[in-house]
Order: structure tokens, then C-alpha cells, then sequence
């Protein structure tokens, strides 16, 4: 129900009464869906949701969401069922957000959009694939993730009669700009203050605590890192020890339920310091608005700076030990081979693309089309394709 009269009944929550609960239960400094600057077309407001919500929920139904399930984050998915996609990452992204905003008293449904979305033009193969767009494109526009998920939300989606994209609030599409625009495109971009909105901030940073979580995780699951390598680094040494409070000595626990618990407590750490750090910078700057927080000449939502440096001891940690790993860099290179044969076939022969996106080459641009074409595959269709047009016992 889009719009339209409401019936009569005790037990219906309508959208004016979440507006008014947002009114009445967020910070000052707090994105209100009432006051959303609206959408590129106009549209009659929902009977029953907010604006950010039907933002959230127009991502979750669309075809690049469903689509992140086959994209890698480090490991391609035919590896193991149990290592992170796309998919899990940014559900575990958007929980950690959502979490944090209610105890910020930020708006829950605007960050997890943000967070939902913010991998929604990830290419196939993780960063490999990246890489190898941004190296392709750099002539023709550049290639950026960021940059892509915008154009997903705006352009590529196919969802409604009179309009491309998922029409979303400018909320959530200025959180989907990480870094700003610098680049072409084809409809209004939000216009940026300093700083994006204290929800799209929470979303940056419980990103970051996804993916160090459950890259550690993952690298420690496929053997790859090893717990007493990870024992010289400061942070893992005070999950250590906070899962250690947390168990009250428990001597008989298997393996894999104790790295669990050093797991656990790692993010609970994570999310602690960044809420309390965050409450500290809220307080001391005082700011009192929306406008006031986008003013400010630095994040106000973020992690410690103690613990910002263990992170990025992490972080160095991580890529000479796991993403630098010769396991991981052969299949990022099988990942870029696959990626720019692709790319140059198309850019070489247009016929070989299906006619939707050869439309869209005549309408806007043949390398940005096929840059969208390849961007929007999961890592299992560019390697089926690629085995069907390159490969000579291939089927074409």
C-alpha cells in the first residue's frame, strides 16, 4: 500500500506514528525520515514506512543484493559454503550499524540502508576485480565501487515504469559517496558538506569493523593465519584476554568454540570503543543539528585513536599474512585474467553482449556500458562466460 486512506484500527502503526517516535526518541544531531530531502522524482509518501525504510527495503528486493551472494570478499564462493560473499558482508556491516545507531540515537533504518547499499557495485572477484576495471577504465571515466553502487541505485536497476534506478532519498545515496564525486554523472548528485550524515558514518566505520571481524575469521579458518602469529598483535591479545573473563577459566572447550570466543570478544571490543568514543566527540563538539554535525571539520563517528592505530597494525598484519598470501594473490590473478579478457572481448566485438546493454552503448557510452555489464556479474557467471566465449572446448 503506496499511499491512499488508511483503515480504522487500534492496531495499525502508520508512518506519521514512526516519524513521530523519531521526533520524540533521536538525538538533535539525528537524520529525521520526516525531514528527508526527497527523492530525484517525486513520489506520494508510504501509508505505513518511512522514508529510509522503503530505501532499505527497495535494496534488500533488488537484483544487484541478491546478486552479492556469488561476489567474492576474499575468498571466490566456490571454495568453501562457509566463507564471506558479498552478500554476508554487508548484512553483518548493516547489523553492526544498526546496532550502533540505536545506542547513538541516530536513525537505525538510514544507516542500515547506507550500509545495505554500499556494495551494490562491487564487480565480481572482490578488489582483483576492482583493480582491474579501474586500470581498464582510466581513459574513459575511472572505475570506482562507490561510484558504481551510485549508478546501480540511479541507472541500472529495472524496477519501474517511468524511471530507471530504485529512485532512493538523497540520504541514503549521499552515503552511498564515500569520498565525494569527482566524476560524470548522468543524474543529480547530492550536494556534499564536510561531512556526510552521522548515520552514513556509522556505516563507514561498522564496514570496517565487518570486515576485520570476519577476514580474520575467514583467514583463520582456511589455515592461512595462524592463532600464535596473531598473538604478537596488541588487539588480538585484549580479545584474548576478554574472552578469557568472559569463559571464568573454562578449561574444556574445543578449538574452534574458544576462537569463536576470542572472535566475539575481538568485536565486541570494536563496537564498544566505537560507540563510547564516538559518544565523547558527540559530547565535546555539542553539536545540536543535522546541518551542524555535516559542518564539523572532522567525522564525529569513530573509533578510538588507540585503538584506530591497533587496527591498522592489524591491517598491516592482514595484508603481508592473508590478502598477500600466495593462495589468495593466485586467484586474484586468475580473477584479473578472467575480468579483462572479458572486458576487451566486448570493448573488441558489441555483439557478443546482450542487447539491453548494447542499447545502452548507443544511449550513453560502449566502454561505460561495458564496464556495467562486467561490474554487475557474480564471480560464477564472468567465469562461465568467460569459458563460453574464450575458452576453445567452450559452448558459444
Amino acid at each position: 500500500m503506496a499511499a491512499g486512506k488508511l483503515e480504522a484500527s487500534p492496531l495499525l502503526r502508520d508512518r506519521r506514528a514512526h516519524e513521530a517516535d523519531e521526533v520524540a526518541r533521536l538525538a538533535p544531531f539525528a537524520s529525521r525520515a520526516v525531514d528527508s530531502q526527497g527523492r530525484l522524482h517525486p513520489e506520494p509518501r508510504h501509508a505505513y514506512r518511512t522514508e529510509f525504510q522503503r530505501d532499505r527495503d527497495r535494496i534488500v528486493h533488488s537484483r544487484a543484493f541478491r546478486r552479492l551472494e556469488h561476489k567474492t570478499q576474499v575468498f571466490v564462493d566456490q571454495e568453501d559454503d562457509h566463507y564471506r560473499n558479498r552478500l554476508t558482508h554487508s548484512l553483518e556491516g548493516a547489523q553492526i550499524a544498526r546496532t550502533a545507531s540505536a545506542v547513538l540515537q541516530l536513525n537505525e533504518d538510514l544507516a542500515e540502508a547506507v550500509a545495505l547499499a554500499h556494495d551494490l557495485g562491487h564487480p565480481p572477484f572482490g578488489h582483483a576485480g576492482e583493480r582491474v576495471l579501474s586500470a581498464l577504465m582510466e581513459g574513459d571515466g575511472g572505475f570506482d565501487h562507490n561510484r558504481q553502487s551510485l549508478r546501480v541505485v540511479d541507472l541500472l536497476e529495472e524496477r519501474y515504469p517511468a524511471l530507471a534506478g530504485l529512485n532512493l532519498s538523497r540520504e541514503t545515496r549521499e552515503g552511498i559517496l564515500k569520498h565525494g564525486c569527482t566524476w560524470d554523472h548522468p543524474v543529480a548528485v547530492p550536494g556534499l558538506a564536510a561531512q556526510r550524515s552521522l548515520e552514513s558514518q556509522t556505516a563507514n566505520t561498522s564496514d570496517e569493523i565487518a570486515y576485520i571481524h570476519h577476514d580474520l575469521e575467514d583467514g583463520l579458518r582456511s589455515r592461512i593465519l595462524q592463532e600464535e602469529s596473531l598473538a604478537e598483535l596488541p588487539l588480538w591479545r585484549r580479545a584474548i584476554d576478554a574472552a578469557g573473563e568472559r569463559l571464568h577459566g573454562e578449561q574444556s572447550l574445543t578449538r574452534s568454540v574458544r576462537r569463536s570466543q576470542i572472535l566475539i570478544a575481538l568485536i565486541d571490543l570494536l563496537v564498544t570503543d566505537l560507540l563510547e568514543a564516538s559518544a565523547r566527540r558527540l559530547e565535546a563538539a555539542n553539536v545540536k543539528s543535522v546541518d551542524e554535525a555535516r559542518a564539523w571539520p572532522e567525522p564525529l563517528i569513530g573509533l578510538s585513536p588507540g585503538l584506530a592505530d591497533e587496527i591498522l597494525e592489524l591491517k598491516r598484519f592482514l595484508l603481508v599474512e592473508f590478502y598477500r598470501h600466495p593462495r589468495v594473490v593466485r586467484m586474484s590473478q586468475k580473477a584479473e585474467w578472467i575480468v579483462s579478457e572479458l572486458y576487451a572481448l566486448y570493448r573488441k566485438d558489441l555483439s557478443v553482449l546482450p542487447g539491453w546493454v548494447r542499447r545502452r552503448a548507443d544511449a550513453e557510452d560502449e566502454a561505460r556500458a561495458c564496464a556495467d555489464y562486467v561490474a554487475g556479474m557474480t564471480d560464477r557467471f564472468a567465469m562461465a562466460e568467460h569459458r563460453r566465449l574464450l575458452d576453445p572446448h567452450g559452448t558459444r
